[in-house]
């Protein structure tokens, strides 16, 4: 009922999310934005053309969406800037299909962007979990500016990062020729010159399985997509900076010595 009963004194919040083939949690990812119960949602799927029963878990929820299309596209930046063109919200960000939203994180954007009028867009902290929702480890970010994003290895979470409808169009769309990199070149932007808001909360989750892209594709093919796109090259001395400073935060945040019992708890629970 919130979600069909839109209230225009809530700024309209725009999600896609680009999907192919993901039946297995699917579902999950609609209902993570659906059950934020927020009640000026736009929400967009625009799915590759699934054959494993995706369109019959998307016409479940057809009802609540805005707009949602099965189609051949040109890889997943394709379906989520034909998602972008399709929105008219006020907020913008895209869902992987298989990823979640927490509760209430829809909520919290529109109150930081309602109380911090400024600010053209914002990101927090991420959990990642297993393909049971189960939760394998926290992961923190901290107050970022240009530099430390690009020298502390783009500690930036993707399902995290809102932004205002108004700065999408001023850098233009997703770039459709990256594959793995296509957020860092969008969000380099950002950072360079936009003003931006650390939400010290969790705002998403990442889910970790056998066929996610990040578990798939090669590692090089990564890490040359984003040389190619960032204008300042490594340098050792301020990447030793910028990780100290990321742990004087964690420090400040009271987050550090939790992040490091989570990850020697992966790391045991992988080498069992």
């Amino acid at each position: 009922k919130i979600i069909l009963n839109k209230d225009p004194n809530y700024p309209k919040i725009s999600i896609v999310t680009p999907s192919y083939n993901q039946a297995e949690i699917l579902e999950r990812t609609i209902l993570s934005v659906l059950n934020q119960n927020y009640p000026n949602l736009e929400y967009i799927i625009i799915d590759g053309g699934s054959t494993d029963g995706s369109i019959e878990i998307i016409k479940r929820y057809e009802k609540y969406l805005a707009y949602w299309i099965s189609e051949k596209d040109e890889g997943q930046s394709d379906a989520i800037n034909k998602g972008f063109r399709k929105s008219t919200g006020e907020i913008l960000a895209w869902l992987n299909s298989d990823d979640l939203y927490l509760m209430n994180t829809l909520h919290k954007v529109n109150e930081a962007f309602m109380i911090n009028k400024e600010i053209n867009f914002l990101y927090g902290h991420m959990l990642l979990i297993e393909k049971e929702d189960n939760i394998i480890r926290r992961l923190y970010t901290v107050p970022q500016t240009y530099h430390s994003y690009i020298y502390d290895g783009g500690n930036i979470f993707q399902g995290t990062v809102f932004w205002k409808r108004k700065i999408l169009y001023k850098y233009g769309m997703l770039d459709k020729g990256l594959k793995l990199a296509m957020e860092y070149k969008l969000f380099d932007n950002f950072f360079q010159n936009e003003k931006g808001y650390f939400v010290n909360d969790i705002l998403a989750a990442y889910r970790l399985h056998k066929k996610a892209k990040s578990h798939t594709a090669p590692y090089k093919l990564h890490l040359a997509e984003l040389n190619s796109i960032r204008k300042i090259k490594s340098n050792v001395i301020l990447k030793i900076y910028y990780r100290f400073r990321r742990i004087f935060y964690y420090c400040v945040f009271g987050n550090l010595l939790k992040n490091i019992n989570e990850k020697l708890k992966t790391f045991q629970r992988l080498k069992s």
